[in-house]
């Protein structure tokens, strides 16, 4: 572990957390042709009021062929200036935890339900997510990954069509749409930041996330 994080995880209180290589799922570099054009139908999206409040468009960013695909709620205001999803110390926390799992972050890939931030990162409306989540499902099927991990409450919520309390989606392999794709739920970082005392549990969500993939080989 490099000193950076190594201290990044002890001013959290985690000091046992490991990083571990998974060798059963293998990385492509290959990118799909249709990534440009999507790319620029969001950037031009006006299916919504919220790019009317943007800066800019939030699109994703990783591995376009990852097994892993991290998917949360919406754009900050961090993320809405850099045009990144998970930045600042919530985007450090992420990428800690997917070190966890035994990637870098360029190695998955990370997006949002939402492509721009909503005015006073105020939770996501039912109609912007209906607007939205057709972008979403195309970069999952560009993608197609083996695994997608619902970060936090909302995104689980929206990605699983459920109510349920997130503590009951924990630990449990869901399926997303009729893609029966494997979907796991977990915290939202910046929930963690400020809830240390539920870091441990999402230290267990990691180790499910890690058997499940391990499971797939």
């Amino acid at each position: 572990m490099n000193l950076l994080l190594d201290d990044y995880y002890q001013q959290l209180g985690i000091y046992h957390w490991q990083r571990r290589r998974i060798s059963s799922l293998n990385v492509s570099t290959e990118t799909p042709a249709d990534w440009s054009a999507l790319q620029q139908r969001v950037a031009s999206c006006t299916n919504c009021c919220l790019h009317q409040t943007r800066t800019q468009t939030v699109f994703g960013v990783g591995n376009r062929s990852a097994d892993v695909m991290f998917i949360g709620e919406a754009p900050g205001f961090h993320e809405d200036q850099e045009g990144e999803p998970f930045v600042g110390r919530a985007g450090q926390l992420l990428t800690a935890m997917i070190k966890t799992i035994g990637f870098e972050r360029s190695q998955v890939y990370i997006a949002n339900i939402l492509k721009c931030r909503p005015p006073n990162n105020r939770d996501p409306q039912p109609e912007e997510v209906l607007s939205c989540t057709p972008y979403l499902d195309q970069q999952i099927c560009l993608i197609h990954p083996k695994l997608l991990i619902a970060v936090g409450r909302i995104a689980a919520h929206h990605l699983l069509k459920t109510k349920s309390s997130l503590e009951s989606l924990r630990n449990k392999v869901h399926t997303y749409s009729e893609k029966t794709i494997p979907l796991i739920v977990t915290y939202h970082p910046a929930y963690l930041l400020r809830n240390p005392i539920d870091k441990k549990k999402a230290y267990l969500d990691l180790q499910f996330i890690q058997r499940t993939i391990a499971s797939f080989s």
